[in-house]
């Protein structure tokens, strides 16, 4: 009979087309995923992939195989992820990727409570301002906005990316306040550039009468990081556009100050992405509720809205 590690690897490669990737998704070596497949097709006494130097493709045998088990091992991975959360504590290396600023700000602090809850939970947390390919690097979910969603990923939203504008008293005793967004344009900007395209992003606000302005400070300064733009904002360097949960602190105590308070720009949700729920292990499923649960008792979502002035 057949063990479940063996019928994963086979899968896990047939669907990401190496043993790279699979490995990588299961937390194995690339040599234990080959194993896996060659004591497989050993004891099938056929062969499922055509190997090369650049990629594997199945065969004919291998297609009719994977269109075979693939359901039925999604029915026994799913058991055995409900028997887990069930039954017994998650546990395990929870692998997680997060924008730095947002997740430093507002996810870390989480961690003591949550490992208190799943002590038999160890942390991998990546901090990058990139979206990652979670099944292909090995994550079992990333907390950000704006990414695309590839097959089998599932996107819980927590919050609203809303966008404002923001500088320091000390900038704004030398400068005048704007009426509205346009005015912005005659302000000192702290702008980003997007790391995927290398393009400065520019923004439309709005207010709730769905009135909509372009928002164009001059590009005084120009970085590739929140936290760099809300610093120097704060060191009075000029105007900036950031989601406001980047900046909710330095709002509440003064530090910064808030322009046009009555317009903002939607950068979508920030959302939880993790893999699809029939195949979600206990230690993935309690993070993930336990972060919507937290957004929702503390009423976060409210507290980042700037349509909310």
């Amino acid at each position: 009979m057949e063990t479940l590690a063996n019928l994963e690897s086979f899968v896990r490669s047939a669907e990401l087309g190496g043993f790279s990737g699979a490995a990588r998704k299961l937390a194995l070596t690339p040599a234990a995923v080959s194993r896996n497949v060659a004591m497989l097709e050993r004891n099938l006494g056929v062969r499922l992939f055509h190997r090369s130097t650049r990629k594997l493709t199945l065969t004919e045998e291998g297609e009719r195989f994977l269109a075979s088990i693939r359901d039925n091992l999604e029915g026994l991975q799913n058991a055995i992820a409900g028997m887990s959360a069930e039954g017994g504590a998650p546990a395990g290396l929870l692998k997680v990727s997060l924008s730095p600023t947002f997740g430093i700000d507002h996810i870390l602090p989480l961690v003591p409570a949550f490992l208190e809850r799943y002590p038999a939970v160890r942390l991998d947390w990546q901090f990058d301002n990139r979206q990652v390919d979670l099944v292909a690097e090995g994550f079992d979910a990333a907390i950000g906005g704006g990414f695309e969603l590839s097959p089998g990923i599932i996107a819980r939203p927590i919050a609203p990316a809303h966008i404002i504008a923001v500088a320091s008293p000390a900038y704004l005793k030398k400068h005048p306040f704007p009426l509205d967004p346009s005015g912005l344009a005659d302000l000192d900007g702290i702008v980003m550039r997007a790391s995927g395209t290398g393009r400065i992003r520019h923004w439309t606000m709005r207010n709730v009468s769905g009135d909509e302005m372009s928002a164009t400070p001059r590009e005084t300064l120009v970085v590739n990081d929140p936290t760099a733009m809300c610093r120097a904002a704060l060191i009075g360097l000029g105007v900036t556009l950031i989601a406001v949960p980047d900046v909710l602190g330095h709002l509440e105590s003064g530090a910064l100050v808030r322009l046009v308070p009555k317009w903002y720009a939607d950068a979508g949700p920030i959302s939880i992405y993790y893999g699809s729920r029939t195949l979600l292990p206990a230690k993935t499923r309690v993070f993930v509720d336990f972060i919507a649960e937290h957004f929702k008792r503390h009423r976060l979502a409210e507290r980042f809205a700037g349509s909310l002035g």
